[in-house]
């Protein structure tokens, strides 16, 4: 550089790190293939599974109460109110300021999703209303095509936890259950992306699902199997007899004709059934379209 010249200015855009900051020494983090979530997962994604958390660290703050019914504890009703009280603010953790004005929407799907409060039972329309709730949070821009897998295993499978932590702790009723005819008691989502998950696996078969050693060697990676072993940490007696659905199920040739089966089940069994639909929700964001004549 000649003589003279002028140095050009710093740039400002390089700050220096704040005082306050707390300096670690750097170290790995992603030690097997699951860790790669910890990477890919957007901060919508890691936000939703904290407020997951947050939902079942309150069951922890909220033990069962004696009482003489067995089932339908009644501590259920003072998690659901606080719940109830501060569902707004758990959600605004997820929506940006910007859209703040979608908050007061958005947390009714989450209000519903958890059971009825009243009754003390969840089903299937209660798990539809939280696949709403992450249906408008897409609608309005917080979570993106990139995070679908994310959504899926990271956020809805930490429903699913928290929620059969809900069923065990206060004996919930199954809302609307067919019982032995019925596909599950509670579920019905997580066997339509457990099966997708399933597709082409190379040696897991629709068969092995009602495989006690399969189930157990297999479950942690595998949403339909691990919905499974719920199923028989529930109920007592032969698999056939209790799971009829799913019995029958297992005799499938191919785990993508199993997916297509449920999601026509899904749509006569829940989608279309007045029981189940007429407690949804309708808003801006998840609107119904006034049925027109001729």
């Amino acid at each position: 550089m000649a003589e003279g010249e002028r140095q050009p200015p710093p740039d400002s855009s390089e700050e220096t790190p704040p005082a306050t900051q707390n300096f670690i020494i750097p170290k790995k983090e992603i030690h097997t293939v699951p860790d790669m979530g910890k990477w890919k997962r957007s901060q919508a994604i890691e936000k939703l599974v904290a407020l997951l958390n947050t939902l079942d660290r309150w069951i922890d703050e909220t033990p069962p109460v004696d009482q003489p019914s067995r089932f339908g504890n009644k501590a259920y009703r003072t998690w659901y109110a606080k719940l109830d009280e501060e569902a707004e603010n758990l959600v605004a953790t997820v929506v940006p300021p910007q859209l703040a004005a979608a908050v007061p929407e958005v947390a009714v799907y989450l209000k519903e999703s958890v059971g009825n409060s009243t009754r003390i039972d969840y089903g299937t329309g209660h798990e539809a209303a939280f696949a709403a709730f992450l249906c408008c949070l897409c609608k309005i821009g917080v979570l993106r095509v990139d995070d679908q897998m994310a959504i899926v295993f990271k956020v809805f499978n930490r429903y699913l936890e928290v929620m059969r932590k809900l069923q065990k702790t206060y004996r919930m009723e199954p809302a609307g259950s067919q019982g032995v005819w019925g596909l599950d008691d509670f579920q019905f989502l997580p066997f339509i992306w457990g099966s997708s998950q399933l597709i082409d696996h190379p040696y897991l078969e629709p068969r092995h699902f009602v495989d006690e050693k399969a189930v157990n060697e297999n479950h942690k990676d595998y949403m339909f199997l691990e919905c499974i072993l719920f199923i028989t940490e529930m109920k007592t007696g032969p698999f056939a007899e209790h799971s009829n659905q799913l019995w029958n199920i297992s005799a499938v040739p191919s785990w993508s004709k199993v997916n297509q089966g449920l999601i026509r089940m899904y749509k006569a069994e829940c989608l279309e059934k007045f029981p189940v639909i007429q407690h949804f929700k309708f808003g801006s964001l998840l609107p119904i379209h006034p049925v027109t004549s001729g």
